[in-house]
């Protein structure tokens, strides 16, 4: 049922939001009122009382943390988890005097969402879920982050290589220490790259930058005070402090992470890409060619950068231009071969492929290994 809130909110502007739904019925012909109805009365009525602070009523599943190893948004607004806290609600009076704004923004973005078939899913989730952790944040600027929130889960979930599960999670355990829109997006930013966008990790640190140093510290997953843990593979090499030295350690090394089951989970690296007829991204077995922040790589007639880092890895569209003239990356390392045993900076793996014509690339600080039996790059960190 929905809160008494909301209902009295629709009841009040029944005029106008019926014109709404009259105009969105105008421009998209196949716009499915009972889906919106659905909508308003499961996640957008949970958003309100979030915000009125009344008990949830919302079923769906609670936000956990996803293990670490898919339409456009259609929003208009731009942007391994403990037990979230308990959802707070929003001041009594700010509550009061921004319910109607919040009921607004709600009722338009639900419209949207509805209009281009993305009002079930994850949607429901970051509703139900999330945006209820917000309630504050929501208070001040519902439209805002109501639009980020939702656009940044669909665009995880549309890359096909995230893991939007563990960035709902990562963003509810960050709540209660986020004071403002400019913070959100910040941790949005961190949390995407940890939950598998490799491409973003530059823009993450920098994001990183422009937040009070406990809670950049937390977005990367490092204790509040140090910067944690062992580096890869070298006994005793520690970073200890404060954000700026876990700034340069991730800036040095992009398989390094402040979690130490995060970085043995990186040390196996990851293999990118598969069939196209199985739904993957090669038509033929790819080649790769190092660059400086990943790897050129032709399948067929088709070019792409690998992009791979201790969080995941993406492809992004490249030309026959950057992969037949790349600007070739220094790199440090020491690679022999013994059939299926590759020994990379003293370091031994072993390749589950035929030995013969093995094809290994390296770049600064990754290894590449294609093979003409496999539609797959593997990449692993170099030692």
């Amino acid at each position: 049922m929905m809160s008494p809130q909301f209902a009295s909110l629709l009841a009040s502007g029944r005029a106008e939001f019926n014109r709404r739904v009259a105009d969105a019925r105008r421009r998209y012909p196949s716009f499915d009122t009972e889906a919106f109805s659905s909508f308003l009365q499961g996640p957008a009525d949970q958003v309100i009382r979030a915000v009125c602070g009344a008990p949830a009523a919302c079923a769906t599943p609670a936000v956990s943390a996803a293990p670490a190893v898919s339409a456009a948004p259609a929003v208009s607004a731009a942007p391994a988890a403990s037990a979230s806290p308990a959802v707070s609600a929003a001041p009594a009076a700010s509550a009061a005097e921004r319910l109607p704004a919040v009921a607004m923004a709600a009722f338009d973005v639900a419209l949207e969402l509805v209009a281009h078939g993305q009002g079930s899913g994850i949607a429901v989730q970051v509703w139900c879920e999330l945006v209820p952790r917000y309630a504050a944040l929501l208070c001040a600027q519902p439209a805002q982050v109501l639009g980020m929130l939702t656009n940044a889960t669909l665009h995880l979930e549309k890359s096909g290589h995230a893991r939007p599960a563990q960035w709902l999670a990562l963003m509810a355990e960050l709540a209660p220490q986020v004071a403002d829109l400019q913070q959100l997006r910040a941790i949005g930013q961190v949390c995407a790259w940890r939950a598998g966008m490799a491409h973003f990790r530059q823009g993450a640190i920098a994001a990183a930058d422009r937040l009070p140093a406990p809670l950049a510290l937390a977005a990367f997953g490092a204790p509040a005070g140090t910067a944690g843990g062992t580096a890869r593979g070298t006994a005793g090499d520690t970073v200890g402090g404060g954000w700026p030295e876990l700034r340069e350690r991730l800036l040095r090394d992009p398989w390094w992470m402040p979690d130490d089951a995060a970085r043995r989970r990186a040390a196996h690296g990851t293999e990118v890409g598969s069939f196209t007829g199985l739904g993957g991204a090669f038509p033929e077995p790819p080649d790769v060619r190092p660059a400086s922040d990943g790897f050129w790589v032709r399948s067929g007639d088709r070019y792409a950068l690998l992009v791979a880092d201790a969080c995941g890895a993406a492809l992004h569209a490249a030309t026959q231009d950057e992969y037949e003239h790349p600007q070739l990356p220094v790199t440090r390392a020491k690679v022999s071969q013994s059939g299926q045993r590759l020994t990379v900076n003293g370091r031994e793996f072993t390749v589950d492929l035929p030995a013969d014509a093995l094809r290994i690339a390296c770049n600064e600080h990754t290894v590449a290994i294609t093979s003409p039996y496999s539609h797959a790059v593997r990449v692993l960190p170099l030692p």
